[in-house]
């Protein structure tokens, strides 16, 4: 229970826990972004009869 406080109250702890916030969510944006982007390169090459 300590450790849980001090990550919640303590300035280095709030660090860390907006490095894992962020981590994540820059995992979560790239992966859609490449998915997106996969998904139209895709669509493209169909157009252009490649698939």
């Amino acid at each position: 229970m300590k450790a849980l406080q001090d990550f919640f109250t303590t300035d280095y702890g709030l660090l860390s826990f907006a490095v894992i916030v962020f981590t994540v969510g820059m995992g979560v944006f790239f992966g859609r972004f490449f998915k997106r982007h996969m998904e139209q390169d895709a669509a493209a090459a169909r157009a252009r009869g490649e698939l």
